[in-house]
């Protein structure tokens, strides 16, 4: 899928000004991370994020219409186009989302 190559920097584009931002190609799609927090991704030929309270605050209007092999509780983003919006819905999620799962370790001498 070229487009959702070109959607997928066109997403991080969009999401540059917080920063420590990351996608990665997964299952067909692309996973985009904020922080090491998973926000939302690329499915089909769409960017959705995690629905969340903030999401849904930032997007009223958004229906979840999910497309063919979106996961769910994630809502099609409807303000990719506004830089600033998007960037201040992500950081307001950053909180509501859940921590990324830490690889165990074995202990020294257990």
């Amino acid at each position: 899928y070229m487009a959702q190559k070109e959607l997928a920097k066109y997403v991080a584009e969009q999401l540059a000004p917080l920063g420590d931002i990351r996608y990665i190609p997964m299952m067909g799609g692309w996973l985009f991370y904020y922080q090491d927090k998973l926000i939302g991704g690329i499915y089909g030929d769409g960017f959705a994020v995690k629905d969340t309270a903030a999401s849904r605050r930032f997007m009223p209007d958004c229906r979840e219409e999910v497309w063919e092999h979106t996961p769910p509780a994630l809502l099609p983003c409807t303000i990719l186009e506004d830089r600033e919006k998007l960037c201040e819905m992500v950081a307001a999620m950053y909180p509501e989302l859940p921590e990324q799962k830490k690889k165990r370790r074995k202990k020294d001498g257990i």
